[in-house]
C-alpha cells in the first residue's frame, strides 16, 4: 500500500481552518483517505485509519442505491455571501453553520434569513457543534427557527447528552446528535435519555463503512451520513455508506467538496439537481506541501498504524511516499 500526503485550501474559513490536509492511500481496491484532525489523539486517529485501510484494501459493500440526496453546506460567512451560495445551489436542503463565536447570534439569524429568501421551499438545518448551554440553546433555537421559517433539525446544540436531552424536552425542533456519537460513542446513553431524534454518522470517525453498517440497527433512529470535510476521495467512502443503508430518509451532508478552492480531482463529487452519483475518484492534485507537514504526517502515521495494528484493524506493510504530486 502506498500512502501520500495531500493539502487543500478552503474558499472560506471553515471550523476555524483555512486548509485541510490528510493522507491518500492506494491499495488493492483503489484510493482512500485518512484525515483525522490534528486535535485528535492517536487512539481516535487509529479508528480513522481503519476506515481508510478498509476502503483501500477491501473496497465497499454492495450498494442499494446509486445516487445520494445531499444538502448544501453554508459556512459561517456574511449574509451577502450566504445568499449568493444558496442562490447558486441546486440542492433542496441546506445546512447552515452557526455559533462560530459567542456573539454570533445576529450573524446567524441574518444568514438563515437570506438562505430562506434565496430558497423559499428548501429544508434548512443548523449545526451548533455543541457550543451552547441549555438555556442559550433553547433561546437561540426559537429565534433561528423563526428566521429560517422552520428548521428541519438542530445538530448537536449542546456538548453533553444530558444537556441535549434537556433542550429536546423544551423545543419542538428535532435534535440531531453528532459529536456525542462520533467522539463519545454514546448512542446507548442518547437513546436512554431521549437526547436526539436523528443520528449523524461519519465514515472515518466510526471506523469505516462496514463497521458503521453493523451499528446501524442499534441506533434506533433515522440516520444522516455526513462528511468529515474530506476531499472527494474521502467523500467516495461516505457515499458508499449512504448507498448501503436500508433507509435514507434525509439528505446527507456529503456535498462538501465545494468548500475547497480546488479538490484533489478535476472532476470532484458535487451535486447535480441535489444528488451525487456514486463513482470512483482518482486523485491528481494537491496544493504545495512543505517538509514540516510531510514529517508530521509520517510520524503520525506510524503512531496511528501501531495503535490500529494492535487492535487488529490494519495489517501488512505500507510505503510512505510523502507529498502527493
Amino acid at each position: 500500500m502506498e500512502i501520500y500526503v495531500y493539502r487543500l485550501k478552503f474558499k472560506n474559513r471553515f471550523r476555524g481552518l483555512t486548509e485541510r490536509d490528510g493522507l491518500l492511500l492506494r491499495g488493492r481496491a483503489g484510493w482512500a483517505e485518512v484525515s483525522p484532525f490534528w486535535d485528535y489523539d492517536d487512539a481516535v486517529a487509529a479508528t480513522w485509519l481503519a476506515a481508510g485501510f478498509e476502503a483501500a484494501q477491501r473496497g465497499y459493500p454492495k450498494h442499494v442505491r446509486n445516487v445520494i440526496p445531499v444538502n448544501e453546506t453554508i459556512p459561517a460567512v456574511d449574509a451577502h455571501t450566504a445568499h449568493r451560495l444558496a442562490t447558486a445551489s441546486t440542492c433542496g436542503t441546506f445546512k447552515v453553520k452557526i455559533a462560530e463565536h459567542p456573539d454570533s447570534l445576529a450573524e446567524d439569524v441574518a444568514r438563515l434569513e437570506v438562505v430562506r429568501d434565496a430558497q423559499p421551499n428548501a429544508k434548512i438545518r443548523v449545526d451548533a457543534n455543541g457550543a451552547w448551554n441549555v438555556d442559550t440553546a433553547v433561546k437561540h433555537i426559537l429565534l433561528m427557527e423563526q428566521a429560517a421559517g422552520g428548521l428541519e433539525y438542530v445538530e448537536q446544540p449542546c456538548r453533553t447528552v444530558e444537556d441535549m436531552a434537556a433542550v429536546r424536552r423544551r423545543v419542538e425542533v428535532p435534535i440531531a446528535a453528532d459529536e456525542s456519537i462520533r467522539l463519545d460513542h454514546a448512542i446507548d446513553d442518547i437513546k436512554r435519555k431521549g437526547a436526539a431524534d436523528i443520528a449523524i454518522v461519519k465514515n472515518q470517525p466510526l471506523g469505516g463503512v462496514r463497521a458503521t453498517l453493523e451499528r446501524f440497527a442499534s441506533y434506533g433512529m433515522p440516520v444522516v451520513v455526513s462528511s468529515a470535510v474530506e476531499s472527494s476521495v474521502g467523500l467516495r467512502a461516505g457515499l458508499a455508506l449512504a448507498a448501503s443503508l436500508p433507509q435514507l430518509p434525509h439528505a446527507c451532508g456529503l456535498a462538501t467538496s465545494r468548500l475547497f478552492e480546488r479538490d484533489v480531482t478535476a472532476d470532484p463529487l458535487v451535486p447535480r439537481g441535489g444528488y451525487i452519483e456514486i463513482r470512483d475518484v482518482v486523485p491528481e492534485h494537491s496544493e504545495a506541501i512543505d517538509d514540516e507537514l510531510i514529517e508530521r504526517w509520517r510520524l503520525r502515521l506510524e503512531a496511528m498504524w501501531q495503535r490500529a495494528e494492535r487492535r487488529g484493524l490494519v495489517g501488512g506493510r505500507y510505503t510512505f511516499m510523502g507529498r502527493f504530486v
